[in-house]
């Protein structure tokens, strides 16, 4: 189970993340919500440990995060994932399982999952914007995590993309993985997330099922109008 408990973080005077307390069950599919500037990519910082909080704590399997040594059964997939461009993608991912010296990770497996397998040996600079995010998700699978974390995994694909990168995901769940994702992007979390947290001004605002949240509207219209009633 990941928990985060009273996460707070503010840069100067700017309160990014408020108390911020979440419980994500082991297996689920877990969608964090929230308008741009609300705080998602704070708080995702700080659950892998690329950002320290001025309060509170994250634990992973009762582990807090705030040990790299903890580190190991957790993936990353960053926004915007940084590449070696003059490498292949089995080249990339070669060098990424290096960084783990217990990882028995096969690759050819982790290209197949993830629908690079025929493009193993291409220059990932050749990469189209669906590759590369493929790829992202590749290198966050690199070392066989438990829980997957990952910061807008379906921006800037297109609908076949989107779709696609959906299934994956939903796959790696049927595996036992459990995953934590920001996005913005409301038809897809309705698709396949058991759960979803709302943040709004760093302030968590609802989290619970999909179905409770949204009642008999769409996903896009409960969110607009809870957004909007809160900054009122």
């Amino acid at each position: 189970m990941i928990k985060i408990k009273n996460l707070s973080k503010s840069y100067g005077k700017t309160k990014v993340v408020r108390n911020l307390n979440l419980k994500i069950l082991e297996g689920t599919i877990f969608g964090f919500l929230g308008p741009n500037g609300a705080g998602k990519t704070t708080a995702i910082k700080i659950m892998v440990g690329l950002s320290k909080p001025d309060r509170g704590n994250v634990s992973i399997k009762d582990k807090e995060m705030s040990s790299y040594k903890n580190h190991q059964f957790i993936g990353f997939m960053p926004e915007d994932p940084y590449f070696y461009y003059h490498l292949s993608a089995y080249e990339f991912l070669q060098f990424m399982k290096n960084l783990f010296h217990k990882s028995s990770s096969d690759i050819d497996d982790i290209l197949k999952q993830v629908g690079l397998k025929d493009f193993a040996k291409q220059k990932i600079g050749y990469f189209s914007k669906g590759m590369k995010q493929r790829l992202g998700l590749a290198q966050a699978l690199i070392n066989d995590p438990e829980y997957l974390l990952l910061d807008e995994p379906l921006d800037g694909l297109d609908p076949i993309g989107r779709r696609e990168f959906k299934i994956i995901l939903l796959d790696l769940k049927k595996r036992g993985k459990t995953i934590f994702f920001n996005s913005h992007i409301l038809s897809d979390v309705e698709e396949i997330c058991d759960q979803i947290g709302i943040i709004n001004q760093g302030e968590l605002i609802y989290t619970g099922p999909v179905g409770k949240f949204k009642g008999k509207k769409t996903l896009e219209d409960a969110f607009v109008e809870k957004i909007s009633n809160v900054r009122s």
